[in-house]
């Protein structure tokens, strides 16, 4: 079997092939695996993630993946999530002793940045999402409507759409609410919030992303496969309607008796030959899957300046401030040397970042920062790095999942995998692993040895079973 792509989609169907007793190949074009969602030095010597990836309690496929490879225990699970707003008010939102869909009521109604009308604008779309079991008849049309009308259509305060959905969506969809297909954006409070008390809970990686898939290439070694870094594929010979080899550089060919193709739909479409194109109708509309960005800003200064692992700012460009120098500390159970602090701040559906510089991204997130965190305005930066992402994820856009192919392919031996696909999730890393899970099904069951990898979600508890 040949996997080409070394991030989340491709390792996770190589790991699951390579467990089956196939033999593995898999090449990757940049010098480490992870993709998008992974972590390299800077010549200065600090470990930097590509961004910042998180986990929740309900992507149960992922949690599966780090559990194959190796790298659960590298993961911290937090039940509190804290938001901060410019005024300086703070909320949480955390479990308490009610059952599902009622766990969060106590921490919500107190829950200083909301008014209490803007609480019950979202408690009537809470309770929209629940009776349906997050599947409303009136977001269920192919074309889609976007989250921001179907809120609007719930009379939701301005408020409450820009502090708590904008807020919770943009970061997990990487889209602005006008953009994207209230079905993902329903799906996530669904899964998330109100199925099961667990499924909020924040999976934090305490290393830097990089050190989560070395277990991949065990895994896939230890079987008798190959892991080959720096080894772009650059095109794609056909013979007699199937795939004969894929080709690299130097004139190198490689050939298997199945090719999972786990790249970006980007990279897909200008990859696959016209022959390729013209059997597989569903691969011609790729250009309509649009991406969006992340910027992710790296802020070391000379003192600590939170002492949280995590918060949410409000009203703001940065969206995310993750403690790296806490995260890091829970690991290694000790602080970095020195007095330093480390954070690593988030901007996801980046569009207004993508044309600034870097000076003038650093400027207004210092701004922010310092605004939001007293103890910032004291403390001096001692150096800033930021990292565009400009093709980070594609667009939940409404009506997407018309153009997301399956995994299988008209083309015999073709197969493909990324978050991009349809897996009935939008573009996160659990997306991501389901769909290498999904190409993996989809090999075995066309040579006549099925297996199952991929994970049911989270089930309904306490008093939410009665709507599912």
């Amino acid at each position: 079997m040949i996997v080409i792509g070394g991030g989340l989609a491709g390792l996770a169907a190589g790991v699951a092939l390579a467990e089956s007793g196939r033999r593995v190949r898999l090449f990757e074009q940049r010098p480490y695996l992870g993709g998008r969602a992974t972590s390299y030095v800077l010549p200065s010597g600090e470990h930097v993630d590509n961004c910042q990836h998180v986990t929740l309690g309900c992507c149960t496929n992922l949690d599966d993946f780090y559990r194959r490879v190796g790298s659960a225990n590298k993961i911290k699970f937090f039940d509190r999530l804290f938001f901060l707003d410019p005024q300086g008010r703070s909320g949480a939102m955390q479990a308490g002793i009610l059952p599902a869909p009622f766990h969060m009521t106590g921490s919500f109604a107190t829950f200083a940045p909301l008014s209490l009308g803007d609480k019950l604008s979202i408690a009537r779309a809470m309770l929209a999402i629940l009776r349906t079991a997050g599947k409303p008849k009136e977001v269920d049309t192919p074309s889609g409507i976007s989250m921001l009308d179907w809120l609007k259509s719930k009379k939701h305060t301005p408020r409450a759409i820009e502090r708590f959905w904008r807020v919770v969506l943009v970061s997990a969809l990487d889209e602005e609410l006008d953009r994207t297909d209230a079905r993902f954006g329903i799906d996530v409070f669904w899964k998330a919030f109100l199925s099961n008390r667990t499924g909020y809970r924040m999976g934090v990686p305490v290393v830097p992303l990089a050190d989560l898939y070395e277990g991949c290439r065990v895994a896939i070694e230890k079987k008798g496969g190959e892991v080959t870094l720096r080894a772009p594929a650059r095109g794609i010979r056909c013979e007699n309607g199937s795939i004969a080899a894929v080709q690299f550089d130097n004139s190198r060919e490689e050939s298997a008796d199945a090719y999972v193709f786990a790249v970006p739909h980007t990279a897909l479409d200008t990859l696959l030959p016209q022959e390729i194109k013209s059997a597989n109708p569903a691969l011609t509309t790729l250009e309509k899957i649009r991406v969006s960005p992340i910027t992710g800003v790296h802020f070391w200064f000379d003192r600590p300046v939170t002492s949280e692992p995590f918060l949410t700012l409000l009203d703001t460009n940065v969206q995310w401030v993750f403690n790296k120098t806490a995260l890091y500390a829970d690991q290694s159970g000790a602080e970095v040397p020195g007095a330093q602090q480390y954070l690593q701040l988030v901007i996801s559906a980046s569009y207004d970042l993508l044309k600034k510089s870097r000076e003038e991204i650093i400027e207004l997130c210092l701004k922010e920062i310092r605004q939001a965190l007293p103890a910032g305005r004291e403390a001096q930066l001692v150096k800033a790095t930021v990292i565009k992402e400009a093709s980070a994820t594609f667009s939940p856009e409404p009506g997407v999942d018309r153009f997301r192919p399956a995994q299988t392919t008209d083309t015999p031996g073709l197969f493909l995998a990324g978050d991009w696909t349809a897996t009935g999730w939008p573009a996160t890393m659990e997306g991501a692993v389901r769909s290498g899970y999904l190409a993996a099904e989809a090999i075995l069951r066309s040579a006549n040895t099925p297996d199952k990898f991929l994970q049911p979600d989270l089930p309904p508890t306490g008093l939410s079973k009665l709507f599912s």
